[in-house]
C-alpha cells in the first residue's frame, strides 16, 4: 500500500482538485483507493456526493482507527471509497499532542488499511500543524501544488525549508505547476526556473481551466464528466508520473 498526500501551505492552488481527479485516476487505472479528506471544509467528500462523516470520539490511535473505518463511504465508482471530513477533526492536534511519538502515530492508524486498499490519498488542510507533521511522516510521496506566481513559489521554498530544519526526507516532496496560464509571462519564467532548485519537480503541469472549475456543479471529477478535455489529460499523464518512479510502484 503507498500513501500519498495532497499539500500545500497555500489555499487555493488546486489541492481538492488534484486529490479528487487523482482518486479517480487511480481508481481507473486499477488501483483499490481510498481518499481520506482531513480538510474539515470538506471539499473533496463534498464533490463525490458524500456527506460529512459521523462524529467520533477521538481518544487514542485505536478509537482513531475505528473511527476512520466506520465512516467509509463507497462512491460512485466502483473501487474508489471515501472518509469525508467532519469538524471533530479540528481536535485532530489535541489528539495527536497526548500521545507517544505524537508525530508518527497517523502512519501506524493507515497501516490497519493495508489489507484493503493499494493506495491512500490524502486531502489535506493548507497549513502547518502537528497533523500536517503526521502527514509528512505518514506519506510515501508528498504532492504539490504550485502556481507560478511569486507566492506560490515562497509557501514552496517555506516549506522546503521546514523538511530541510526537521530533517524530513526533501525528495519526499513532488511539487507540480497547477492552474497554469500559459499566455502569462510570469507563468512561463517562473515555469522556466524553479524547477532548477527543486529536483522533485514532476513533469506535467495542469492548466487553468474553466472545466475544472464546473466541478462543483457536477459534483463529480472532472474526469468523469469531461475525460478528455486539456486538464483532464493532464491529470491523467500526472497520475502516471506518479505511478511510474522508482519507490512509488506497487
Amino acid at each position: 500500500m503507498k500513501i500519498l498526500s495532497s499539500y500545500s501551505i497555500k489555499g487555493g492552488v488546486g489541492k481538492t482538485a488534484l486529490a479528487v481527479n487523482l482518486a479517480f485516476a487511480l481508481c481507473e487505472a486499477g488501483h483499490r483507493t481510498l481518499l481520506l479528506d482531513l480538510d474539515p471544509q470538506g471539499a473533496a467528500a463534498f464533490y463525490f456526493r458524500v456527506g460529512s462523516a459521523e462524529k467520533f470520539r477521538m481518544r487514542d490511535a485505536h478509537s482513531l482507527a475505528e473511527g476512520l473505518r466506520k465512516n467509509i463511504r463507497e462512491s460512485d465508482f466502483p473501487g474508489l471509497d471515501i472518509i469525508p471530513s467532519n469538524l471533530c477533526y479540528r481536535h485532530f492536534d489535541i489528539l495527536l499532542d497526548g500521545m507517544a511519538k505524537r508525530r508518527k502515530q497517523l502512519r501506524k492508524v493507515l497501516e490497519e488499511f493495508k489489507p484493503d486498499y493499494d493506495v491512500i490519498l490524502m486531502d489535506c488542510p493548507p497549513n502547518i500543524t502537528l497533523l500536517s507533521e503526521n502527514v509528512f511522516r505518514a506519506s510515501d510521496a508528498i504532492l504539490v501544488p504550485v502556481i507560478p506566481t511569486v507566492l506560490s513559489k515562497r509557501t514552496l521554498e517555506q516549506l522546503t525549508g521546514f523538511f530541510r530544519d526537521e530533517d524530513l526526507p526533501g525528495d519526499m516532496l513532488r511539487p507540480f505547476f497547477s492552474m497554469v496560464q500559459k499566455r502569462n509571462k510570469m507563468h512561463r519564467e517562473i515555469m522556466a526556473d524553479l524547477p532548477a532548485s527543486h529536483p522533485g519537480f514532476l513533469k506535467t503541469a495542469i492548466p487553468f481551466s474553466a472545466d475544472v472549475e464546473k466541478m462543483g456543479v457536477h459534483r463529480m471529477p472532472l474526469l468523469a464528466y469531461s475525460s478528455i478535455c486539456e486538464a483532464a489529460m493532464a491529470y491523467r499523464a500526472l497520475c502516471n508520473e506518479i505511478l511510474f518512479p522508482p519507490g512509488l510502484q506497487s
